[in-house]
C-alpha cells in the first residue's frame, strides 16, 4: 500500500515540480508516533526556499483533495532534502562524486555496518567509497542508506 501511495503521489507531483524547474528528490509515506506523514522532498540549483515548498504543497494538496488516493488522515510536508540528504537515484551518485558520505549496511561486513569516506561513484550497481586510502565496494542492494556527511 505504501509503495502504491508513493507512486500515485509521484505521478501527481512530478508535473508541478517540473513546471517550476525543481527536482523531485524523494517521496515517503510513513507512520511516526501514531501519525501518518506524506513527505515530498524537492530541490533546485541554489536550494529550495520556504516559498518554493509552499507553492508545491498548495498545488499538490489540491490534486490530492481531488483524487483522494489516501483514505486515512495524514500530514503533508514538502521540504528540501537537507544537507545530509540520502543518495537514492543513480544521478545522485554522479552529482555527489568526490563528496564525503556515510553508508550503512543491512548486514555487517567484517564486523562493521557503518562506513564513511569519499564517494567514488556507482558502477553497475556497485557503490565505491575511499576511506583512509582503501577503496570499499558495496552492492547497492546491501546498503540500507547512504547520505552526504555533514562535518562541522
Amino acid at each position: 500500500m505504501r509503495k502504491n501511495i508513493e507512486k500515485t503521489v509521484e505521478d501527481l507531483v512530478l508535473p508541478i515540480v517540473e513546471k517550476e524547474n525543481f527536482e523531485l528528490i524523494d517521496i515517503e509515506y510513513v507512520q511516526e508516533a501514531g501519525h501518518k506523514y506524506l513527505r515530498v522532498y524537492i530541490d533546485k540549483d541554489g536550494g529550495i526556499s520556504l516559498n518554493d515548498c509552499k507553492l508545491v504543497s498548495e498545488e499538490l494538496s489540491k490534486k490530492l483533495d481531488e483524487l483522494d488516493p489516501i483514505k486515512e488522515n495524514y500530514f503533508l510536508e514538502v521540504s528540501s532534502p537537507g544537507l545530509d540528504r540520502p543518495l537514492k537515484k543513480d544521478k545522485d551518485f554522479e552529482r555527489y562524486k568526490g563528496r564525503d558520505v556515510e553508508l550503512k549496511l543491512y548486514k555487517s561486513l567484517d564486523g562493521k555496518k557503518q562506513f564513511e569516506g569519499e564517494l567514488l561513484g556507482l558502477f553497475d550497481g556497485i557503490i565505491k567509497i575511499k576511506s583512509d586510502k582503501e577503496v570499499f565496494e558495496f552492492n547497492k542492494k546491501d546498503v540500507s542508506i547512504i547520505r552526504l556527511s555533514v562535518k562541522i
